[in-house]
């Protein structure tokens, strides 16, 4: 389990930079520009990529009242996607470093909505990389709705190749 979950964590911090590079060279215009999608720009759906892993982060580390980032971030793309991809090696870093115990152990904790929760860390790792395969799915589509012709693939078959 704890090389699956350490080849996710690598693998998530490697697709999430493949995509932010390609963002980083839009206009503030195409960044911001409504789009249909689970969110309505590109800048709200990496702003909502941030939110996953900062919230999923504080839960695993047990913080009571977890802050969500959208509630007072407004940097530019460049702010937000430094600040996703440190999230990202902060938790690439935690489970490099986490003992087998750690990925089975339950958890309790609370979601937005206010319901309870108890489930392993392995679970909760195994969704957050899907999620963020999930959306970073719509960003390409968003990306090409917006004009880019270059985006390249970040399949986990090219980021294992690359290895």
């Amino acid at each position: 389990m704890k090389v699956t979950l350490t080849k996710y964590a690598q693998y998530n911090c490697w697709a999430n930079q493949q995509i932010m590079d390609v963002i980083y060279n839009l206009s503030d215009e195409q960044i911001h520009q409504e789009v249909i999608s689970s969110f309505p720009s590109i800048y709200k759906t990496v702003l909502h990529m941030l939110d996953a892993e900062s919230i999923w982060w504080q839960r695993l580390k047990l913080v009571e009242v977890v802050e969500v980032p959208s509630a007072h971030f407004n940097g530019t793309i460049m702010e937000l996607g430094n600040q996703w991809m440190r999230q990202s090696k902060q938790i690439k870093e935690w489970v490099d470093l986490a003992v087998i115990g750690t990925f089975t152990h339950e958890f309790s904790y609370m979601t937005s909505k206010k319901v309870r929760f108890k489930q392993p860390v392995y679970e909760v790792l195994m969704h957050l990389f899907n999620h963020q395969t999930y959306h970073r799915g719509q960003l390409v589509t968003l990306l090409r709705q917006v004009g880019c012709t270059h985006i390249p693939s970040t399949d986990m078959i090219n980021f294992l190749r690359k290895k």
